[in-house]
């Protein structure tokens, strides 16, 4: 199946203040809208119609905004945000905003999405689908695309799960993220230095809902705590666990555990005393110095980023000891 798609940047839109209406502002400078198209717009501008500009300064406004640092090297911070979102200094923005000023995520993207939408079912009457979209980086690839962080009236993945391909394979994961594929379109024609916050693409309608229906929104797109493989940066989760004092890092370290023999060794070979205690659990001991705390440390970290969490740790009758607990993996 052959397929044309066009994607056109929205020109002259004047500086966004809150309380604008950026539902009529966008009508009014994109040309004539159809049933099927999609309306995406950056969330910087969403932002400054909710009012989500505040005088702070970068760094205190990315600490309000986190919820859980994911990884910090030097002045660089990723963070998730409260909204659930993984995106560099939690997605504060400091550019093309008054000195002294920063923009903020919106607070909820998809509501945002679903009013942006109804407004404009309401006049010019057009049965659209809207997506906010915002810029990120990937881990283990440079540079940097627009995802989705608010839609509305368009699934934002499709399951192709069970489905078979054209030679009989079964496809088991295949799940295309649709809302940020749309969304990294539309950066393409929007730019980043070009003042162009919003795009119309055209050619998807398929995707499009029905009126009264909006979609399960971005949030959709987000893995839970259980699911995320990466829940920490390498070297922020090696730092948690082997200060064993950050039980989110020690549960984010992985599912599969070393075997026991395999723990035992580790020890044995930092010269502490091991044993098992049952199948689950490894009681490890040492002089009370700190040579033998800086070698429980090492085997702790080793193991719990295979799997296994420190259940007790302590010191009695001049020595020191931790118990290793091996995590049922979750199926």
């Amino acid at each position: 199946m052959s397929r044309g798609i066009t994607a056109t940047g929205v020109d002259g839109l004047p500086e966004v203040y809150p309380g604008d209406d950026l539902a009529s502002m966008l009508v009014r400078h994109a040309g004539p809208l159809y049933d099927g198209d999609i309306v995406v717009v950056t969330s910087k501008v969403v932002s400054k119609s909710e009012a989500r500009v505040v005088a702070s300064g970068r760094e205190e406004a990315v600490v309000d905004e986190t919820a859980r640092v994911v990884a910090r090297r030097e002045q660089t911070v990723i963070a998730r945000t409260r909204h659930g979102i993984t995106l560099a200094a939690a997605g504060v923005d400091a550019s093309n905003t008054k000195p002294g000023t920063v923009v903020l995520l919106p607070l909820d993207p998809d509501a945002s999405a679903r009013r942006l939408r109804r407004a404009i079912r309401r006049d010019p009457g057009r049965n659209v689908a809207v997506v906010i979209s915002d810029t990120a980086g990937r881990p283990w690839r440079l540079g940097q695309t627009d995802i989705a962080i608010g839609c509305a009236g368009l699934p934002a993945y499709v399951d192709h799960a069970g489905m078979t391909d054209r030679h009989g394979n079964t496809l088991d994961v295949t799940a295309p993220a649709v809302a940020d594929e749309i969304a990294g379109l539309a950066d393409l024609v929007m730019g980043k230095l070009d003042h162009c916050p919003a795009a119309v693409l055209r050619g998807l309608g398929e995707y499009v809902l029905a009126p009264e229906d909006d979609g399960p929104g971005a949030d959709a797109l987000i893995r839970d705590d259980a699911g995320d493989l990466f829940a920490l940066g390498a070297q922020d989760a090696v730092v948690a666990a082997v200060r064993r004092d950050d039980d989110r890092a020690l549960e984010a370290l992985g599912a599969r555990g070393r075997d026991v023999p395999e723990i035992l060794e580790l020890a044995d070979a930092a010269g502490l005393a091991a044993d098992l205690d049952g199948d689950t659990l490894v009681r490890i001991r040492g002089a009370d110095d700190p040579r033998t705390a800086a070698a429980l440390e090492r085997v702790c970290a080793i193991a719990a980023a295979s799997g296994w969490v420190v259940a007790e740790d302590g010191r009695d009758d001049g020595r020191c000891h931790v118990t290793l607990r091996r995590r049922t993996p979750r199926n």
